[in-house]
């Protein structure tokens, strides 16, 4: 089978490989869509991502959906925790001790034409959903659990700051929760055209500094009671902390370069925020799955780009240029 492996910065690689055994408890997939994501994105630029180096040829992507041995489509979900310790049994898998996660660190990923994975991290989708579909369905499952820290409220004024797929994910699920006034900026012009397309009332580009007078026009000089901050670059954390009201929250989802997100100490105890940061999902999938089948959120038009696997360096340089929205590899 093909392989797609991260050598070093920049360098991947295909190889053609044996394909995988399944152990007891697992299924072995052929593999149909992957979602390059943005920490895909810090292993191809950077060869690691946090305090994550990489230590061997690594395959990416966390975002798939593939095919059973018996035909079956099924999302998946990329990470697997042990089930066994204080977090796992506290109802808290995503902070797991001993997390294996799919093309991070050790653990390789699913750019790859067949893998193995456990059975019960895999989802049947329904006719109506196609392969595309569930690998977007990760990151889906990343902007509600983003949403669900928030503890939205109806008639709740929102911002988002950062509009690449998960930032307009959240878009999509803060209008579902019933915000009655949505605010999002990007520094790309198609992102912002994207968030008014899915529901944000208030769309501004910018440079990247916070435009308080803006912000403050667009929520009739009030703030926002929640600001998302998606893009993973400090400028979009200035402007989340400048737009919202005091005794707010800020939820961090972005992941920066330089693991470092520095915020006013001043402006965040004056005003009394909550500040809670955003690790990975959990139990989503369900939720994920009826609200693509039922149209409630749409993760298609979310995918500009498709590229074949023989094709994945251009579709990461693609990415890496921020052409466009979500890139898909399919096999």
């Amino acid at each position: 089978m093909k392989v797609l492996r991260l050598h070093a910065t920049g360098d991947l690689r295909l190889h053609d490989e044996p394909v995988p055994e399944p152990v007891a408890g697992e299924k072995l997939l052929r593999v149909k869509a992957v979602g390059i994501c943005g920490s895909d994105l810090h292993w191809f630029s950077e060869a690691g991502i946090g305090d994550a180096q990489l230590g061997h040829p690594l395959v990416l992507g966390h975002e798939f959906a593939g095919v059973t041995e018996s035909g079956e489509h099924v999302a998946v979900d990329p990470a697997i925790p042990c089930a066994e310790c204080e977090f796992c049994q506290r109802g808290h898998p995503n902070l797991c001790e001993r997390m294996v996660f799919a093309g991070h660190a050790a653990q390789d990923g699913a750019l790859r034409e067949r893998m193995t994975w456990p059975s019960k991290h895999l989802f049947p989708l329904p006719d109506s959903l196609t392969s595309a579909d569930g690998a977007m369905l990760e990151p889906l499952g990343v902007a509600i659990h983003t949403v669900d820290l928030a503890k939205l409220r109806p008639g709740m004024t929102v911002g988002v700051f950062g509009c690449g797929p998960i930032g307009l994910l959240i878009v999509q699920l803060a209008r579902l929760s019933g915000a009655s006034n949505i605010l999002a900026t990007d520094v790309l012009p198609h992102r912002v055209e994207a968030a008014k397309g899915f529901g944000a009332q208030h769309a501004f580009l910018t440079d990247g500094r916070p435009d308080e007078r803006q912000m403050r026009a667009a929520t009739g000089g009030r703030g926002v009671d929640v600001a998302f901050e998606a893009a993973g670059e400090q400028e979009a954390v200035d402007t989340a902390f400048a737009a919202v009201v005091p005794g707010g929250k800020v939820i961090l989802v972005g992941i920066p370069a330089e693991d470092r997100t520095l915020f006013s100490a001043s402006v965040a105890r004056r005003k009394g925020l909550t500040i809670k940061l955003v690790r990975r999902m959990k139990h989503t999938y369900p939720r994920a799955i009826e609200l693509v089948s039922k149209g409630l959120v749409d993760v298609r038009s979310i995918v500009t780009h498709r590229f074949p696997l023989a094709e994945a360096r251009e579709a990461f340089r693609v990415a890496e240029r921020r052409e466009g929205l979500k890139i898909i590899i399919e096999m």
